[in-house]
């Protein structure tokens, strides 16, 4: 239910609505609005990389991943409602709002995955992250088709988007708020870890890094792996819609629905791969999903008709579920028992990595070939490309190996209570 509730942020706010009116309508279409969007987008993963680790160790040892969990979702809501106040011209507001509602989305990202190694048996890991995942789609799907609708209406009245886009925010707000109800309610906090207490910031994340390369070089291969392939997923993502629009000449309403197809294809692919992930790897799966990836940029940049494009926008859709949910799975099976929150963390580490560079070069080289999406959009295979040469020097049976040596030993009994 936490997956269906933030899908609808990201989907919204993100993907479709919000980054585009920015671009169009906050910014009246000046060439830096691209650079201006990724760049406020690009500062709040930055903040969320140097702070997570820390926030993590401190959820592990502490008992405090249901209370993180709460607060970050807070912030995000409201964030969110604040994004209904800005009107053409409200740069800097925007921005501000924009990026402190995607620091609190990103920080209940992690503390939700948090969760997964205490619900799922490590042979199961894929299908359950990827149950999680698809039924985040259909979350996705309904805020968007909420959306959908509050636009149509508005535009049938004579409406501008000034007009209607703060009501899509609201209701955005809303959804969220009400759907994350029942992650607060039945969700159980996880057992304490064994009194690791967090150090400063800094310090925290280059121990974490230390030992990583020192006691778990595999799962940090894996971080790398994962930082180079969702900076291309993060560049789809944040700028699918401004592509949409700026290259293929979609309005409003043709972007919704350009991102409905992504969302079918991402719940089909994350559902159905998560049990196919299990059965023929980890690793063999995530490698198909990349070559499915590089195949979606080849196609999407050398499509002129729009069957070509909504048939990249499906396969993008099909990869996205696929990739997002096996990485996922992979951290949850390789992260040492008592310490989730801690290994999560960073995962979102490389996540944000991954959110600052994609997006940012995207927005650097349309900047300076002057609005050449489609180079940007072939560079962005690049990243593809890496990340599936960084897997192929992943020995998965010696991360496992690994992770059984590196366990946290079992708290003693009456902390476990008081958690």
């Amino acid at each position: 239910m936490y997956d269906f509730a933030n899908s609808g942020y990201t989907t919204v706010v993100l993907t479709t609505v919000f980054n585009a009116y920015f671009v169009g309508v906050v910014a009246a279409g000046k060439s830096w609005g691209t650079l201006a969007l990724t760049a406020a987008l690009s500062s709040s993963y930055l903040m969320v990389m140097l702070w997570m680790p820390g926030l993590g160790a401190r959820a592990d040892a502490r008992a405090g991943h249901r209370r993180l969990l709460f607060l970050s979702t807070a912030g995000c809501v409201l964030a969110t409602a604040a994004l209904a106040s800005v009107g053409p011209g409200d740069i800097v507001r925007g921005l501000l709002w924009l990026a402190l509602s995607n620091v609190c989305y990103c920080i209940g990202e992690s503390a939700v995955a948090s969760f997964l190694p205490g619900l799922a048996r490590p042979e199961s890991m894929g299908r359950v992250s990827g149950w999680g995942w698809s039924f985040g789609y259909f979350g996705g799907m309904l805020a968007l088709g909420l959306a959908l609708w509050v636009a149509a209406t508005a535009e049938s009245g004579g409406l501008a988007a000034q007009d209607y886009v703060p009501w899509i925010m609201g209701v955005t707000a809303a959804l969220f708020a009400v759907s994350a109800l029942p992650a607060f309610l039945w969700l159980r906090e996880p057992v304490a870890g064994a009194g690791r207490e967090p150090v400063a910031m800094l310090a925290q994340l280059r121990a974490a890094w230390r030992e990583t390369r020192r006691d778990f070089p595999d799962f940090r291969r894996l971080l790398m792996c994962i930082a180079c392939y969702q900076a291309g997923i993060a560049v789809v993502i944040t700028l699918s819609a401004v592509y949409a629009t700026e290259v293929m000449g979609f309005g409003m309403q043709q972007t919704m629905l350009l991102v409905f197809l992504v969302n079918i294809g991402a719940a089909v692919g994350a559902f159905s791969f998560g049990y196919l992930q299990d059965r023929i790897g980890h690793r063999k799966a995530l490698a198909l999903t990349l070559l499915g990836w590089i195949a979606m940029v080849l196609l999407a940049v050398s499509a002129h008709s729009l069957a070509v494009f909504w048939s990249a926008a499906a396969l993008a859709g099909l990869c996205m579920g696929t990739s997002q949910s096996a990485g996922r799975a992979m951290v949850g099976v390789l992260a040492p028992a008592g310490r989730p929150a801690e290994f999560f963390a960073l995962w979102t580490f490389a996540v944000q990595l991954a959110a600052v560079v994609g997006p940012l070069s995207y927005g650097v080289l349309v900047w300076v070939t002057e609005g050449k999406h489609r180079a940007a959009l072939l560079a962005t295979g690049l990243f593809f490309l890496a990340g599936l040469a960084l897997l192929r020097r992943l020995d998965f049976e010696r991360g496992l190996r690994a992770r059984d040596a590196g366990a946290a030993p079992a708290p003693l009994r009456g902390r476990a209570s008081g958690a």
